[in-house]
């Protein structure tokens, strides 16, 4: 399918990405101390469904022979990256940092978008890693317009994030989205020279996402076989949105709640 999307079509996306702003909205309203992922769960999908939506996440599978996504929401808690599962009972603690990661497809179009929040009263140094990380993503989507490059996306990341000396997640990366929860290009969270070769066009629509610890930039997969967690055990935080391109700059179609 085409990477670039039409003026209906991005219509569309923006629709489905109010919707999914305000489930993330209703999620991130009811992160605490004691409350359950499933529950976090639950209260997102309710929301999605309630307003036409479908879960992309849920059901989904990278390769056919993987077990589906088993939940609306990848809910990742402190050194979880990506990908958590939120069906688990896990209960969050006062200090723990949650990232909530969620889609949905609306009118046959996907959106996606990600957020991570603190839990109750959170060290300094938490709090600095989140806001860092949401900073690198609005740095990044400043650059996003008609003829800008991907490469240019992840040198804006790395011009917030390489002070800090935190570590940039290069395993994954950001990505197309909208016919697929996954499209073309690939956009990287650091920079690359091979992709100052793409330029942006009018009607590409990207999920732009940095991922970022506060050590090292190398993750694993945990047992579960979908949870990426940092392999030093220190905390990650993660931010994105959907943005479209156009000849101006971005038109952000998952406007964050946060």
């Amino acid at each position: 399918m085409s990477m670039i999307k039409t003026r209906e079509e991005i219509e569309a996306m923006r629709e489905g990405g109010a919707l999914l702003s305000k489930a993330l909205k209703a999620a991130i309203d009811a992160v605490r101390p004691g409350i359950k992922l499933l529950e976090l769960d639950a209260i997102a999908e309710q929301v999605i469904r309630a307003g036409g939506g479908e879960p992309s996440f849920k059901g989904y599978k990278s390769r056919s022979d993987d077990d589906p996504f088993p939940s609306t929401l990848c809910i990742s808690v402190n050194d979880e990256v990506v990908h958590g599962l939120g069906n688990r009972d896990r209960v969050l603690q006062e200090g723990d940092i949650v990232g909530l990661d969620i889609g949905l497809w609306l009118k046959g179009l996907c959106t996606d978008m990600a957020a991570t929040v603190p839990v109750g009263r959170v060290s300094h140094d938490r709090l600095e890693l989140m806001e860092a990380t949401k900073k690198s993503l609005l740095a990044a989507v400043a650059i996003v317009k008609a003829g800008a490059t991907i490469a240019e996306v992840g040198k804006a990341v790395e011009s917030v994030i390489k002070p800090h000396g935190y570590g940039i997640v290069r395993a994954l990366v950001g990505h197309g989205v909208g016919h697929k929860v996954h499209e073309a290009p690939h956009v990287p969270n650091y920079y690359d020279a091979k992709f100052e070769d793409i330029k942006m066009e009018v009607g590409m629509c990207l999920a732009i996402e940095p991922m970022i610890g506060m050590g090292t930039h190398k993750v694993s997969t945990l047992d579960d076989g979908w949870t990426v967690a940092m392999a030093d055990g220190k905390p990650s935080a993660h931010f994105e949105v959907t943005v479209g391109v156009t000849q101006e700059g971005a038109d952000i179609l998952t406007p964050l709640p946060v």
